[in-house]
């Protein structure tokens, strides 16, 4: 039963966040979920940087400086409660981050498109609703995996890159009542849908695995602590 209830509060978080954050949006055509295509973050010119270069005896010579490459060494296996719930910490990150950094992208896309689109509110809840579905359709059965302390965690990160905590989000693309509800329930099995995701109080070993996978150190560390690269999700 407890399973069954995380699943489906992280269900309805995300698919919230995902397709209910769409609050006007374009015809389905132009659904940034299905039309998505990988851009070289370089690509941007505003991401571009020129090489600096000096001139010796007539030869250029470019030069940069380079971001040290970091060594992970096995660590050996800590005992201890303490460790366990870190290690714990760390495998969830692994399957979850993925998951919020996706509805972090959509949201924004979604975004770009409300500023030059306008619809009517018929046109708009066609959208949603076709949008929902096709995000129920393409990650409920990989969400249905996740245990009840993934979902939890999963809803932190949300909170962190959408900047809503799980009740918010239901309030505002559902409505009060719901939200009250659905924090009843998570109330009776531990959980806080209003919790704040705080980076330098309780949240911060969390916020410390986001800026190691921010800087491309994550899969190191992981490897350092299992003695194996992290699985993660394809999405």
């Amino acid at each position: 039963m407890k399973r069954a209830i995380g699943h489906i509060l992280t269900l309805l978080s995300l698919s919230l966040v995902l397709g209910g954050s769409v609050l006007h949006a374009q015809t389905p055509s132009k659904n940034p979920s299905t039309d998505k295509k990988k851009e070289n973050p370089h690509a941007n010119s505003n991401n571009r940087r020129f090489m600096e270069y000096q001139v010796y005896d007539g030869d250029t010579v470019f030069f940069d400086v380079l971001k040290p490459a970091k060594v992970w060494q096995r660590m050996p296996r800590q005992r201890g409660k303490d460790w366990r719930k870190y290690y714990k910490l760390v495998h969830n990150f692994s399957k979850t981050y993925p998951y919020a950094l996706l509805a972090r992208e959509i949201v924004h896309q979604t975004d770009s498109i409300i500023a030059s689109e306008g619809f009517s509110r018929r046109q708009e809840d066609k959208f949603i609703n076709a949008l929902q579905k096709q995000l129920f359709d393409k990650y409920e059965k990989h969400l249905r995996n996740l245990t009840v302390s993934q979902g939890q965690l999963l809803m932190k990160l949300i909170d962190r890159e959408i900047g809503q905590s799980s009740y918010d989000i239901i309030k505002v693309y559902k409505n009060r009542m719901a939200a009250g509800f659905w924090q009843g329930i998570a109330k009776m099995f531990g959980s806080d849908l209003k919790s704040k995701y705080d980076p330098t109080g309780a949240d911060a070993p969390i916020e410390d695995l986001v800026q190691k996978w921010e800087d491309g150190d994550f899969a190191g560390f992981y490897w350092s602590l299992f003695g194996k690269y992290p699985t993660v999700p394809v999405l």
